[in-house]
């Protein structure tokens, strides 16, 4: 694996010479790197000692693939589609009833898995969209047009809402992807970005959109934070008043009103039913 960093970041020095045409052991050690991706073999980010840490080599060379690949164009039904060509035809492109029965998952029609990405058994897909370096741990589902973006990190037995998303962080290479914690229930139309992390056991509501420059308020405290919902959160929406300028505008902000209660959990547990 050392190996394969070092020829990385030796190619990113002089990552606008990169092309098709570039060295074969380049190209092949950043097809392999996707390919193990795909296979979750290798990660953009893992939790370390309690950290999160971003594999900076990995988000390089998923950068690196859209300079040694070329366009291509997919005719389909009702349409046609022009991408890079390792990613437009997808995750399961051409996959048969006994390799979607050794991955694990259960994905419906009309769900855009692209290369790259990976899902854990036991996920299920409605139709969403998963984006390159994505990954997705076990038992998750990603509900209807919800959306997992460039190598965000989403966590065992988590619940993706309808119509919410967990943005991807692609650049800069050194940036922390976004990353949502095991067992943490995202309300439908929510966004995080940005990085932001989201910790364990938490429960996000209904239409909060959460970045790094939003305030974090523990209302039982006051106490303002940025950038990391704490574990075992229950965070809804609220705003903050301009203490220099009463008269301005409030600015909106996420309220953590409690810790997860059994109460909470009866209401946002998860149905092992849909996973069988």
């Amino acid at each position: 694996m050392k190996n394969l960093e070092n020829i990385i970041n030796d190619a990113w020095e002089k990552k606008d010479q990169v092309n098709k045409n570039s060295d074969k052991s380049l190209i092949d050690t950043i097809n392999q790197i996707i390919e193990d991706l795909d296979k979750g073999k290798v990660r953009v980010a893992e939790k370390i000692n309690g950290k999160w840490i971003t594999h900076q080599h990995i988000k390089k060379a998923i950068m690196l693939s859209f300079r040694i690949h070329g366009m291509e164009t997919l005719q389909g039904p009702y349409s046609s589609w022009h991408d890079k060509a390792h990613l437009l035809k997808g995750k399961t492109s051409g996959w048969t009833k006994e390799e979607f029965e050794k991955a694990g998952f259960r994905m419906v029609p009309n769900s855009p898995v692209r290369k790259g990405s990976y899902i854990g058994k036991n996920v299920v897909l409605m139709p969403c969209f998963v984006n390159i370096g994505a990954y997705i741990d076990e038992g998750t589902m990603m509900d209807t047009f919800s959306r997992a973006g460039s190598s965000c990190q989403i966590g065992k037995n988590c619940h993706i809402s309808a119509g919410s998303g967990v943005g991807g962080v692609l650049e800069p290479a050194q940036a922390l992807p976004t990353i949502i914690e095991d067992n943490v229930f995202l309300g439908a139309m929510s966004e995080v970005v940005e990085g932001v992390i989201v910790g364990e056991g938490s429960v996000i509501s209904m239409g909060m959109y959460i970045g790094q420059s939003t305030k974090i308020v523990d209302r039982k405290t006051g106490e303002i934070i940025y950038g990391k919902i704490p574990p075992y959160s229950v965070v809804v929406p609220g705003s903050l008043p301009d203490k220099k300028n009463p008269s301005a505008p409030s600015l909106s902000c996420a309220v953590i009103i409690k810790q997860v209660d059994e109460k909470t959990r009866s209401k946002t547990s998860i149905n092992d039913l849909l996973r069988e």
